[in-house]
């Protein structure tokens, strides 16, 4: 198992300690010496973490009083990527996940929507997971993310841990872009889904940025029978 970067543990570390409100926006964080000695690595190794944290406007550094918590960009992600988890637990559903498959793949083999938005650059992995409310499937997920951005992703036992929260959790997601489809359901969807192929199907496609880069690409497959997108305004 190739080992995660010491620069990138410290990051999501950050990373995490913002998203769950141990630190809040505009709190000093720990000092390079100190954050040097808790993960026992050189300053220099910190202050690349810091300085990527800081372009990336998370943190911020003020001369001669330290480092900040920025104001989070990300935080409209909290409002528009959805928690499927909460969102079958909400209707009064027990919910649990399946992974159906995780992979290492060649950009080659992504559909054509994903392919456009990653670059040859970037490592790819992607997961496969059925979500259920009370036994029945609700939602099939096929999701792409970069491992050059979160190397640890493919680590993770997403049985258990929501994909969209622990992405949230490990990087900022800067902006992003969504469509939604109505569409007929293809035989392999179909088969997780437990419904007819061709039978009308609602997919809901969104890439999502950190940096200048596209982080995951992921495409979430509802059965049209049974489901629908809703929402409030205002």
């Amino acid at each position: 198992m190739p080992k995660i970067p010491a620069y990138q543990r410290i990051k999501s570390t950050i990373l995490t300690k913002i998203h769950t409100g141990q630190w809040a926006v505009g709190s000093a964080i720990p000092t390079e010496m100190a954050l040097s000695r808790e993960f026992d690595v050189a300053r220099m190794t910190v202050n690349r973490a810091l300085k990527e944290l800081t372009d990336e406007q998370v943190l911020e550094r003020r001369q001669g009083s330290g480092t900040f918590v920025a104001q989070q960009r990300f935080n409209q992600t909290f409002i528009t990527v959805r928690n499927i988890a909460h969102d079958i637990q909400n209707t009064g559903k027990r919910y649990h996940a399946k992974v159906i498959s995780q992979l290492a793949l060649p950009k080659s083999d992504l559909p054509p929507s994903a392919r456009a938005v990653f670059d040859d650059t970037q490592r790819l992995y992607q997961v496969e997971i059925v979500h259920f409310g009370d036994g029945k499937p609700v939602q099939f997920e096929r999701r792409f993310v970069d491992l050059t951005i979160i190397p640890a992703f493919e680590y993770q036992d997403f049985n258990t841990v929501n994909t969209s929260d622990y992405l949230i959790s490990q990087v900022p997601l800067v902006r992003g872009c969504y469509f939604i489809e109505a569409t007929p359901c293809p035989s392999d969807v179909a088969s997780f889904l437990e419904c007819q192929e061709d039978s009308p199907a609602l997919c809901l496609s969104r890439y999502t940025y950190s940096g200048d880069k596209v982080v995951t690409f992921v495409q979430m497959w509802h059965d049209g029978a049974t489901f629908r997108f809703d929402g409030t305004i205002g």
